[in-house]
């Protein structure tokens, strides 16, 4: 036993993108959320943005209504965090913020889990000015963060071994596929991976030789689809016929640097933002943002539930 177990109360600071994922989740999953926002009109903009979060959850919509229901609004982060088990902090990418919120919750809710979506900062970093600093752990999840499963979780050394596998379990509770890093690094993983290939795709633009829309389409009619299922080690392992991987590397082992070599590295400047911005505005710039959310959230809803259904490797048999 952890002593965290079970939660029913989760404080969510902050009202922006990921903030509004993680509590129509939570909501649904059957918690009372404590929110917290600097906005004056909170309620009104959470109220305003639940349907289209409810109606595109994984286990089906909801009404919003029903998520409504278990929301209440405080006036600071330790209010919201009173009585909360878990804390899932959502303010600016600020690291002088974020600790005084911590500072101010830690106190508020001294036995709770003390989560952070922040997308750069390292966990020792966010609970350096609490007297336990491990107590602050990265929980950093992939927008939107009520749909894809991944959340990275981040701890510092000095962090419980206790509070971390009841982090783990407590996004697993959610249907979420938690990841615990093995040592804290600048980005995290995910976002590293996307930095690098949209590094690629905005030099290939600026190169001439695609569009941002055709991009797009190359990326999702082969490399998103295929890892979707395999991710990139496994799919060249595939690559690699009977052989495998080794064969792979035996082969093109070589070949690869020299690849990494010709890669671009493009300086973002105003003529290549206005080029990148001209050709997204042609490719989807005529969908409101509303309109584009939903038909991303039903692609990728369906995606998931697909590679899910398909099950793991062994329940096909060997030989299969």
């Amino acid at each position: 036993m952890t002593g965290f177990e079970n939660p029913r109360t989760v404080a969510v600071l902050g009202t922006g993108t990921i903030a509004l994922g993680w509590t129509a989740l939570f909501a649904a999953a059957g918690l009372d959320v404590r929110i917290s926002s600097t906005r004056p009109d909170a309620e009104e903009q959470v109220t305003r943005a639940l349907p289209l979060y409810a109606r595109s959850l994984p286990g089906g919509r909801l009404p919003p209504e029903q998520l409504a229901a278990r929301l209440t609004f405080w006036g600071s982060p330790a209010q919201a965090a009173e009585g909360a088990q878990v804390v899932q902090e959502n303010v600016l990418e600020n690291l002088a913020l974020k600790q005084d919120v911590f500072r101010a919750v830690a106190e508020a809710a001294p036995d709770a889990l003390l989560l952070s979506s922040t997308s750069t900062l390292l966990p020792a970093d966010l609970g350096a000015t609490l007297d336990k600093p491990g107590r602050v752990i990265v929980g950093h999840p992939f927008n939107p963060p009520h749909i894809v499963p991944l959340v990275e979780v981040v701890a510092a050394e000095e962090a419980e071994p206790t509070r971390v596998e009841a982090v783990m379990e407590f996004y697993r509770a959610l249907g979420k596929t938690p990841v615990l890093l093995r040592r804290a690094v600048p980005g995290f993983v995910a976002n590293r991976l996307q930095s690098a290939l949209l590094r690629e795709s905005i030099h290939l633009v600026r190169e001439g030789v695609v569009t941002v829309g055709e991009l797009d389409e190359i990326v999702t009619a082969s490399l998103g689809s295929r890892w979707a299922v395999t991710g990139p080690f496994r799919a060249f392992h595939l690559g690699g016929g009977e052989g495998g991987l080794r064969h792979l590397m035996a082969h093109l082992g070589d070949g690869l640097e020299r690849s990494w070599a010709g890669l671009g590295n493009p300086s973002v400047d105003e003529d290549l933002k206005e080029t990148l911005l001209d050709q997204a505005d042609e490719a989807f710039g005529g969908y409101d943002y509303q309109r584009l959310a939903a038909w991303r959230d039903r692609g990728q809803n369906a995606v998931i539930a697909a590679v899910r259904e398909s099950g793991p490797v062994e329940s096909d048999g060997p030989g299969a």
